[in-house]
């Protein structure tokens, strides 16, 4: 493939760039009256305004040509068609037919997937309503009262998220944990206060060999064991999402509380399957299909609008500009909701776990900088902690800022007061202040122009900072649906201008492999001296400290 600098979408950019490198949005506004209508689209529930970045027609013109210089059409259509587009693992990418229809098909290596993502969401619907409506009990017959998840990464954050999102929506007589660090104070901690002959167990693995998830999930099974004296009550307390059935049958979780996934479904993209039963369980399945059918929406948009108007197509070649062009090494997310709270950690592990490459899909080095760094916090609390370096900071930093006009509890003047502060802040970081404004706000004040001068520096805002601003009705299970998707499609076709397989996670197990040598020295007291001298030094520290 020709490298990403020579072609000539690329060339266009990079000198129309230079051009309008110190072009000012308040100047773009004041130019086009009609500039925030021409660039707002909206899709599934969400809008989208994009008028506060850095562009001109122009540049979304070549923007679009780079991505389709990319193939990114051709390249959107074989993940929706089942390609083995995963190329180091030689998978297709299919997270899409979870959500689809029943009856509209997906093949994968001649087989329509789904009669059997449609088996496992009945088999959701079967358990999940047993639990919600006391059928399913403890070994001692009381009703289940709360879920503890185990899982770590996608099959913890994507459930996590969505559970803590639509907390309003859930079943007030079933609470959901999640206990993802091997740390065991993250398991303690959270079983200190259940009972366990009324908490039930999900262990999220999809190998059921994950050190985290395993560790955590056998430490479970001993307090459930220890506390009701019976070692057969593992299988009306423990059920498993995995594909090792043999695996899960000798943990003691009964074949039949077994639900399956499949290879074709990357964790940070399983929220959709049976790793989201935690959400199921909290909110039902009716609105856990609300959640598919807003995914679903969201799909069936980026498949078939043009680029001119495609919601995560916009959204990923605005990031394109300023990871090249601007040096914005970061993007940070402020969802001003504080139920949204998780998905800047989200957004995370589905950006940069994805797209935190440094080769090509063919094994060669990148030509240029690929996925940025994700941060963020929900609003206003971000406010008080780093917005200064946003709005001063010597970093370009692109925003997302995500809002719903809809509260969820009915205290309208306090959302308001939260929405306020989300379009003022969208406010100050386009247009800044001028010296003229501060200047006159100092002189109210009285001071002397020697006072003002010096001040006037550190009063300064350039403003001239990008941001989107994605608004929604409320959000409720299918807008979370279709926001989430929002952010998987954004991700796949940032990866594709960068010609990165976004599937693959390899930088993640080189970690895991020295930590199971690493774990057999401790055990035995001694490091067999093969690693570096600092390994090798804070080893023997680490036991010293121990007592060991």
């Amino acid at each position: 493939m020709v490298d990403l600098t020579d072609l000539q979408a690329w060339q266009a950019l990079s000198l129309h760039a230079q051009e309008n490198r110190h072009i000012h949005m308040s100047d773009l506004f004041s130019h086009d009256p009609q500039r925030y209508p021409r660039y707002t689209i909206e899709a599934c529930g969400l809008l989208l305004d994009y008028s506060k970045n850095r562009i001109t027609d122009e540049t979304l013109t070549h923007l679009f040509a780079l991505a389709r210089e990319r193939d990114l059409e051709k390249w959107r259509e074989r993940m929706f068609a089942g390609e083995h587009i995963n190329l180091t693992e030689d998978r297709a990418v299919l997270h899409t037919a979870l959500r689809r229809q029943v009856d509209d098909p997906a093949w994968v290596d001649g087989e329509d997937v789904m009669p059997a993502v449609s088996r496992v969401l009945e088999q959701m619907r079967h358990f999940t309503d047993a639990v919600r409506l006391g059928e399913w009990t403890g070994c001692t017959g009381k009703q289940i009262t709360d879920v503890v998840n185990i899982g770590i990464g996608g099959s913890d954050l994507g459930p996590r998220l969505a559970t803590e999102a639509l907390i309003p929506f859930a079943s007030k007589n079933l609470r959901c944990h999640f206990v993802s660090n091997i740390d065991p104070s993250h398991l303690l901690e959270t079983l200190a206060p259940l009972s366990p002959e009324t908490t039930l167990f999900i262990v999220a693995s999809k190998t059921f060999t994950t050190q985290e998830t395993i560790t955590n999930a056998k430490l479970a099974r001993d307090w459930l064991i220890r506390q009701v004296a019976d070692t057969n009550a593992v299988a009306k307390h423990f059920v498993a999402l995995s594909t090792n059935a043999e695996a899960v049958s000798q943990f003691g979780i009964l074949p039949e509380n077994m639900f399956e996934f499949w290879d074709w479904v990357g964790g940070r993209y399983s929220l959709w399957s049976a790793i989201g039963l935690p959400i199921a369980l909290s909110i039902g399945m009716d609105r856990f299909e609300e959640m598919l059918a807003g995914g679903r929406c969201m799909d069936e948009h980026f498949r078939t609008a043009p680029m001119e108007s495609n919601m995560p197509v916009i959204m990923a070649m605005l990031g394109v500009w300023y990871n090249a062009f601007f040096d914005a090494h970061s993007h940070a997310v402020m969802p001003y909701d504080q139920y949204l709270r998780i998905l800047p950690a989200y957004l995370q592990q589905l950006d940069m776990e994805s797209n935190g490459k440094s080769v090509c899909r063919d094994g060669t080095p990148v030509d240029g900088p690929t996925g940025p760094i994700i941060w963020g916090q929900a609003g206003t609390n971000g406010q008080h902690a780093f917005y200064q370096l946003i709005h001063q900071g010597t970093r370009l930093i692109p925003t997302d800022f995500i809002m719903p006009a809809q509260g969820q509890h009915d205290l309208d003047r306090q959302h308001d007061l939260l929405i306020s502060n989300c379009l003022a802040q969208t406010e100050a970081l386009a247009f800044g202040r001028e010296d003229s404004a501060i200047l006159s706000e100092l002189e109210q004040q009285g001071l002397d122009a020697d006072a003002i001068a010096a001040l006037l520096p550190h009063k300064r805002f350039a403003g001239n900072r990008p941001s989107n601003t994605i608004m929604m009705d409320e959000l409720n299970p299918f807008s979370l649906g279709a926001l989430i998707a929002l952010y998987e499609h954004k991700v796949f076709v940032q990866g594709i201008i960068w010609d990165i397989n976004s599937f693959d996670q390899w930088g993640v197990e080189l970690g895991k492999k020295l930590a199971l040598v690493i774990q057999d020295e401790l055990q035995q007291g001694k490091t067999t001296g093969a690693h570096d001298s600092s390994t090798n030094g804070l080893f023997n520290e680490y036991l010293k400290r121990r007592g060991k």
